[in-house]
């Protein structure tokens, strides 16, 4: 069968914008010919699957006239929100943060389940693939917490194991050597408030980025703690880390078990921690897929390629 819906001239323009290749995306996830014409859209194909389309063509013009910003992605979100039963605007209209104009809102359902998460549970654990938005969106959310005064301060850490450098190697003293390492955890914080902000917290000690190491013998007190590439850390690590929890404290550890720069002999602490505190209340696991992968689509297929490679190699970490 065929449809032809009438869209806005705005939703027409988004929908024909070749960089992010929505109407390609539509065409290849709703399995229908999708075409476009001023701003007339055509469906052709399965009376089942125009069905479909037609309920996903739907919610992307909505989002386009309610202000929000689309891609090919979302139209991956936008058929998983509606197999799930997901309200679609509650997944979008949830705005962790909001800088310089820049809104930064979860863009898949298991970014939204993980935001759920963060906010209502005490320690929340986000693993899974490069690219998933688990490490950007823990800080956006730990941000809003120390601007809404939740928190008294914000404390960043990763284990120094680094992916084929020794830190032995590089110039400058300790803190010189890690700088590099704790690098994308600068980033994303200087991608989510003014640099002159950052700075003056950071001299105050109410904004610290530290190496794992740092964290031993502290308790942390009313603090937003986010422990990232946690696939690097040991057990005893790991336990280490977690029993800093103080009161009043927040606590995101982030990871990809698929990715461990530790020995092969070497247990990692993430892939550990489930099967001891899988049952514990006030402690939430969110697992990640390729599937939630934000960046290029050509990320998400490494991603899979490489998980499938594995699988079939029986290379996959098991400790």
């Amino acid at each position: 069968m065929q449809e032809v819906l009438d869209i806005s001239n705005e939703a027409a323009a988004e929908l024909a914008t070749i960089g992010d290749g929505i109407l390609t995306a539509l065409r290849d996830r709703l399995g229908c010919k999708v075409n476009l014409r001023g701003n007339r859209l055509t469906l052709d194909g399965d009376e089942i699957k125009v069905a479909e389309a037609r309920a996903v063509v739907e919610e992307l013009v909505e989002l386009v006239e309610s202000g929000q910003e689309i891609g090919a992605g979302t139209v991956d979100t936008i058929v998983k929100a509606i197999d799930q039963s997901e309200d679609v605007r509650e997944i979008f209209d949830d705005v962790v943060w909001s800088h310089r104009g820049k809104r930064i809102t979860p863009k898949t359902v298991t970014q939204k389940h993980y935001v759920d998460a963060i906010r209502k549970t005490t320690v929340t654990f986000g693993i899974g693939p490069a690219g998933t938005g688990k490490t950007y969106l823990a800080i956006a959310l730990a941000v809003a917490a120390l601007s809404e005064r939740q928190v008294g301060r914000l404390i960043l850490t990763r284990p120094a194991v680094e992916a084929g450098e020794r830190l032995g190697f590089l110039p400058g003293d300790v803190l010189a050597k890690v700088d590099p390492y704790m690098r994308p955890l600068f980033d994303a914080l200087y991608d989510t408030m003014d640099p002159e902000k950052l700075n003056a917290y950071m001299e105050r000690g109410t904004i610290e980025v530290a190496p794992l190491a740092f964290m031993r013998g502290r308790t942390l007190n009313d603090s937003f703690i986010i422990l990232d590439e946690a696939q690097n850390t040991s057990p005893e690590q790991m336990q280490m880390f977690l029993t800093r929890l103080g009161f009043g404290s927040k606590v995101v550890i982030t990871g990809d078990i698929t990715q461990i720069d530790l020995p092969r002999e070497q247990a990692s602490g993430l892939i550990q921690v489930r099967d001891i505190l899988s049952s514990i209340d006030d402690i939430s696991f969110v697992n990640f897929t390729h599937e939630d992968v934000v960046r290029h689509k050509l990320v998400q297929r490494i991603v899979e390629a490489y998980k499938k490679h594995s699988e079939e190699t029986g290379t996959e970490r098991k400790r």
